[in-house]
């Protein structure tokens, strides 16, 4: 268990810096159809050329890895609330590296920083996830993977309903962090299935339905989480990765994994003040200055493409 957590903690440290890394990558695009309220296909080969962007590829990728290997000795009950302390990671880069922002944090940031580690915390502590098995029946997937398109459906087009002046850029990327949290959070369910075909070999798990749903379900999340990084700032999509992943894994590891939670009055009640505190301290600290204005470290590049020139004019 202590092993799980160990990794964990890796794979948000990388997974933060790859978020940093990213943004600042999006902002040195310049404008795109995810902040004009479109679907682009193409962003993410658009954003490969960046190579701030190519860097936090790389960081999201180490901490997949870390995440996996998290997933094979740990429950998702355990495994994906510790995922959302990735925030504070993003907030100590910015906080240690002031040359990203030229700022410093403040006394409300640092509160929002404790109040996020006493959640998490005090959730795990009440909650304390047991039991599970490694694998689920198809039928339970199927009804799972329903319910996520579902959700996910209905967030990309809450997003794209609030298209209009660069004031909702901020709406929008908030619905597709939502959108993109709830992406992730089912992807770490079909990694935990992946993870228990691990120690049989690449026989084992290529022969593996898991596999193929992962490189499907992993693509439709990183072109998710390309949109809610070009849409607006961490600010306004931070938070939907944050407390939407972890509650969607939760809840898929009770229904798929047969994962317990405790569920005495007293434990409830602790569970839910504790996701209370954890949540408004994620929504106070990314509004922090450092995060919710986060600057390239270099000018944005020159825009070539005349469309995105005449958006950029209209502006």
């Amino acid at each position: 268990m202590q092993l799980a957590i160990a990794l964990s903690l890796a794979a948000c440290f990388c997974t933060a810096t790859g978020s940093v890394c990213q943004r600042l990558g999006a902002t040195s695009l310049g404008p795109s159809s995810a902040k004009a309220g479109g679907f682009d296909p193409w962003l993410v080969f658009r954003l490969a050329r960046q190579s701030a962007w190519l860097l936090g590829f790389a960081c999201m990728i180490a901490g997949f890895a870390f995440q996996v290997a998290a997933l094979r000795f740990g429950p998702l009950a355990l495994v994906q609330p510790i995922l959302a302390v990735e925030l504070l990671f993003v907030f100590g880069w910015l906080a240690l590296l002031p040359g990203l922002r030229g700022g410093r944090a403040s006394r409300r940031d640092w509160l929002a920083v404790v109040a996020m580690s006493a959640g998490i915390g005090v959730f795990l502590r009440a909650a304390s996830p047991s039991g599970g098995r490694t694998q689920a029946p198809a039928g339970l997937w199927w009804l799972a993977a329903g319910a996520a398109v579902a959700a996910v459906a209905i967030a990309v087009a809450l997003s794209g309903s609030v298209a209009g002046p660069a004031t909702s850029a901020p709406r929008r990327a908030a619905w597709l962090g939502i959108a993109t949290g709830i992406a992730w959070g089912f992807v770490a369910a079909v990694i935990k299935e992946l993870s228990a075909r691990v120690t049989g070999g690449p026989a084992a798990i290529f022969s593996s339905w898991s596999v193929y749903a992962l490189m499907v379900a992993g693509a439709g999340a990183m072109l998710l989480t390309s949109h809610a990084m070009a849409a607006g700032p961490l600010a306004a999509s931070q938070p939907g990765f944050t407390i939407l992943d972890p509650v969607t894994a939760t809840l898929l590891g009770v229904l798929l994994y047969d994962e317990r939670l405790a569920t005495s009055p007293a434990a409830l009640t602790a569970e839910l003040l504790s996701l209370l505190v954890l949540a408004v301290g994620a929504r106070a600290l990314s509004h922090s200055a450092l995060i919710s204005d986060t600057a390239p470290i270099s000018d944005p590049a020159p825009i070539s493409d005349p469309a995105l020139i005449s958006d950029t004019a209209e502006q």
